[in-house]
């Protein structure tokens, strides 16, 4: 067989999930300046529309087949949103912001990642789409430090340092969420068994992509990849975990070390995560200060919030004094611009200000039954006597992976920016090991 048939078998058995690849694959294009914030009026990416071909090919798929698209089990916990979305929609300041608010948290929590657990079929599908992750990571990431090594990036600390990837300056956390992606699926499918070549390929990748992570200055992403990272340790066996915490302690000293001028800066980082009294930073004054007026938003209507796109006409009524007019940008090829503060930056706050305890229940208690559904399948299909294995331990890392840094996440950041069609897809391949199909043998998809 020549490789020219390899090539084409390959893409034959990929098929189904290659729409799933496109949308992942345009967000390594450059995306235009204004990238929205949650509850802002944000524009729509290449990626976005790429996202809704996705759902209607998924459409014209079950027609065709007419089979059950999704079990009783998923079709509960991805419809849950509907609720408090619809609810939140009939509360908004008026129908047409009600109706784009409606649609954009249907796209990434309902439609999308329902689309991708229908279309995943096996195993091998799911690893294209992991590896399609570590891909666009590589390549943000290297944009990223090339921006840091020659002062083209984002602003930070009067220097143009920051790697932001293609997102530019207006959403310095784009990059910081893709590498993320990456690090913790190249280390998922570093457990690959059976595959030796990709194992230690996953474990360069997830070790490269560790620079621009750093270099994004991004608090949140860290303390959520940390998180998620130790969480595929300890599911992948408390020894291995061990060894690769020692191992990457070693090496994270070496980086620092290494990183000369820029590790005073991460140093001065990583010391503000903490410092919510004294002096703190203003963008942590300021986060903290949304924080407290969304709380106040729900005490004010308690179950249904003050409705979707909400936040920013009731922010000022709900915020203190501390809260300042707005986050400079600057650098990574654009101007100086003072972007108003339009979300809390924590999407439990945003729903809860929004959607009130109806929206939380819905949204967040979906996403935890997926993470425990996730973990129930792994303890059944993967655990062992002797530690975790079997031929899918990769795809239950990953799973639970990207679940635990998503909602790890959301404490710090919420929906908004081109990056959020990924977070629909990682929902919708977690989705697919908690809640989908079981009916293909186990060995279908190790090969």
């Amino acid at each position: 067989m020549t490789p020219r048939d390899v090539v084409l078998r390959e893409l034959g058995r990929s098929a189904p999930v290659l729409p799933v690849v496109l949308v992942i694959a345009l967000l390594a294009l450059p995306v235009p300046e204004a990238g929205g914030e949650a509850s802002g009026g944000g524009t729509g990416t290449v990626a976005d529309a790429a996202s809704a071909l996705l759902v209607g090919l998924c459409a014209v798929h079950l027609v065709r087949t007419r089979r059950r698209p999704l079990s009783r089990t998923a079709a509960v916990l991805l419809g849950l949103p509907v609720v408090g979305v619809t609810v939140a929609a009939c509360g908004a300041a008026d129908a047409a912001t009600g109706v784009a608010g409606a649609a954009r948290y249907l796209q990434i929590f309902v439609l999308v990642p329902a689309a991708v657990l229908i279309l995943v079929r096996d195993a091998r599908h799911f690893r294209v789409i992991a590896w399609a992750f570590v891909a666009l990571a590589l390549w943000q990431g290297a944009l990223g430090v090339h921006q840091n090594l020659t002062g083209t990036g984002a602003s930070y600390m009067g220097e143009d340092i920051r790697a932001v990837g293609t997102f530019g300056s207006t959403d310095v956390m784009g990059m910081a969420t893709v590498v993320s992606y990456g690090i913790v699926s190249a280390l998922a499918l570093a457990f690959r068994p059976h595959a030796p070549r990709q194992r230690w390929t996953a474990a360069v990748c997830a070790a490269l992509l560790t620079v621009p992570l750093a270099l994004s200055f991004s608090r949140g992403a860290w303390i959520a990849t940390a998180a998620a990272c130790l969480g595929v340790l300890l599911l992948a066996g408390a020894r291995r975990a061990g060894r690769v915490l020692l191992a990457g302690g070693a090496a994270a000293v070496v980086l620092v070390a290494g990183l000369g001028v820029g590790s005073a800066m991460l140093q001065q980082r990583l010391s503000s995560i903490s410092q919510v009294t004294g002096a703190p930073d203003q963008s942590v004054t300021d986060r903290y200060t949304m924080w407290a007026a969304s709380a106040d938003m729900w005490r004010e209507r308690p179950v249904t919030g003050v409705g979707l796109k909400g936040f920013p006409d009731h922010r000022d009524s709900h915020a203190s004094l501390a809260l300042s007019s707005g986050s400079d940008t600057a650098g990574a090829g654009s101007g100086f611009v003072r972007q108003p503060l339009l979300s809390p930056h924590n999407m439990y706050l945003l729903v809860l200000g929004e959607q009130g305890l109806l929206g939380l229940v819905t949204l967040a208690g979906g996403w935890t039954a997926l993470l425990v559904c996730g973990l129930r399948r792994w303890k059944r299909r993967c655990a062992r006597p002797d530690g975790p294995g079997g031929p899918e331990l990769d795809c239950a890392l990953l799973a639970c992976g990207l679940l635990i840094w998503q909602l790890v996440d959301f404490v710090y950041a919420d929906i908004g920016g081109p990056t959020t069609v990924l977070t629909a897809v990682a929902f919708g391949v977690a989705a697919w090991w908690a809640v989908g199909s079981r009916g293909l043998p186990e060995e279908a998809g190790a090969r």
